[in-house]
C-alpha cells in the first residue's frame, strides 16, 4: 500500500498484475524502464488493472507448467483483460495506456527489449481489436505509472516531472513512442 494525496493505493511489483475496483483508489507500478506497464480502465464499472511485464514472450521451449505469466506480454496482457471482462468490465469500454519500454541501460539497445516490448503490445492489442489510447513509451528515461481508479486517469512520474497521461474528456489521438 502507499499514500497520496487522494488516499491509500495498491503498488504493482515487477512482474505482477492487479485488478481493483474504485475503493482501493490507485494503482501504481515503478520503475518502468525496458518494462512496460499497461493500465486498462472501465469508466462506466471503474474497474482497473495494471500489468508490468518485463519480456515480451517466454522462449520458444519454456515450460508452460513453470512459465510466470506477468513476465511477458503474451501471457500477462490476455489474462489483465479477461480478469477485468469477468469482473464485470466490457472490453469494449476499456481505456488503456502504456508506459515504459525505454533502452535505459548503455549498451542494452543491442538487445532492444523495451522496443522489442513496445513491437508485442501494439501487436497483441490489434489482434484483440482493442486501441492503446495514450503512451509515454521508448526514450532513456524509466517512468513510474499510477492509475486513479475513481476518475480513471493515468499519470506519469519521471525525472522530468509529472504528466497527465490520459483523462476523461482528453481527446484520443494516435499515440506515439518516443525514440531512443
Amino acid at each position: 500500500m502507499f499514500e497520496t494525496g487522494g488516499g491509500r493505493g495498491i503498488v504493482v511489483g515487477v512482474a505482477q498484475m492487479v485488478t481493483a475496483c474504485a475503493e482501493q483508489n490507485h494503482l501504481i507500478t515503478y520503475a518502468l524502464g525496458s518494462c512496460i506497464g499497461l493500465s486498462a480502465y472501465d469508466p462506466v464499472t471503474k474497474l482497473g488493472g495494471i500489468l508490468h511485464y518485463m519480456l515480451p514472450q517466454p522462449a520458444e521451449h519454456a515450460d508452460p507448467q513453470r512459465l510466470k505469466p506477468f513476465v511477458y506480454a503474451t501471457t500477462g496482457i490476455p489474462l489483465l483483460l479477461r480478469k477485468l471482462t469477468e469482473a464485470g468490465a466490457q472490453q469494449n469500454r476499456l481505456v488503456v495506456c502504456a508506459a515504459g519500454g525505454a533502452e535505459i541501460l548503455v549498451g542494452a539497445a543491442v538487445m532492444a527489449i523495451g522496443k522489442r516490448n513496445r513491437t508485442i503490445l501494439r501487436k497483441i492489442l490489434w489482434k484483440m481489436g482493442i486501441t492503446l489510447v495514450a503512451e509515454e513509451t521508448g526514450g532513456r528515461i524509466a517512468r513510474t505509472m499510477i492509475l486513479n481508479l475513481k476518475q480513471g486517469d493515468v499519470r506519469i512520474r519521471c525525472r522530468d516531472g509529472d504528466k497527465v497521461l490520459w483523462a476523461p474528456g482528453m481527446k484520443v489521438t494516435a499515440p506515439k513512442a518516443i525514440e531512443p
